[in-house]
């Protein structure tokens, strides 16, 4: 059963540290940059998922906002899922500066804690962004309109957000990521198919072979 936690908590320092106790738990031992790096990949991925599914498949965005957002933690400490409680609207700029001001804290306080850097942090966000809205879009049946709400919230979100940015692999969008978890660092296991550690060659093709194009 997940437990209820309010998303502040990823603005929250001593919060953080603990977190990094559960990481080493759940992926090994490593170094709080890695741990961290991994724990923002899953965290981020999870608390914009709410405003943005909303937007795609209805119109209206929730709330982003930190105080807004309760996340679901399973027994063993990973980031199940996440819900807003307030609608926020259909103004993308309006989604946008919320969206950064969420991030930012969550950013600024990662940052603090693990020795991420914060541009690292800020790539793993990006990368969240495109996949949820590629995702949602995907599911609706209308992967253009979610690449061009990518595009959008990001401009919306400011420079410190790098651009989300979408390849294809045969017929198939996918996002080319700016970041990198950082997990297999901590596990000993190979990069993910996605990964931008590798050729983009390599890349290419592993993304091909999981895709059957």
């Amino acid at each position: 059963m997940t437990r209820p936690v309010p998303a502040t908590v990823l603005a929250d320092e001593s919060w953080l540290r603990e977190d990094l106790d559960r990481a080493a738990r759940l992926y090994g031992r490593a170094s709080g940059r890695v741990l961290g790096t991994i724990r923002w990949y899953s965290a981020s991925s999870v608390l914009v998922a709410p405003a943005l599914e909303s937007l795609v498949h209805t119109g209206i965005a929730l709330d982003p906002a930190l105080e807004s957002v309760t996340l679901d933690l399973h027994p063993d400490g990973r980031y199940v899922d996440a819900h807003s409680r307030r609608p926020l609207g259909r103004d993308v700029t309006q989604l946008g500066a919320a969206l950064g001001a969420a991030l930012t804290a969550a950013v600024t306080a990662g940052a603090a804690v693990s020795g991420a850097t914060e541009r690292s942090l800020w790539a793993i966000a990006a990368d969240s962004i495109a996949n949820r809205l590629l995702w949602a879009a995907s599911a609706a049946g209308d992967e253009e309109r979610g690449m061009r709400l990518a595009e959008e919230i990001g401009d919306a979100v400011g420079s410190r957000l790098p651009r989300p940015r979408f390849v294809r692999v045969g017929a198939k969008p996918v996002v080319r990521r700016a970041s990198c978890c950082l997990i297999y660092e901590a596990t000993g296991g190979e990069k993910c198919a996605s990964c931008p550690r590798q050729t983009p060659a390599e890349r290419t093709r592993r993304l091909e072979l999981l895709l059957g194009s």
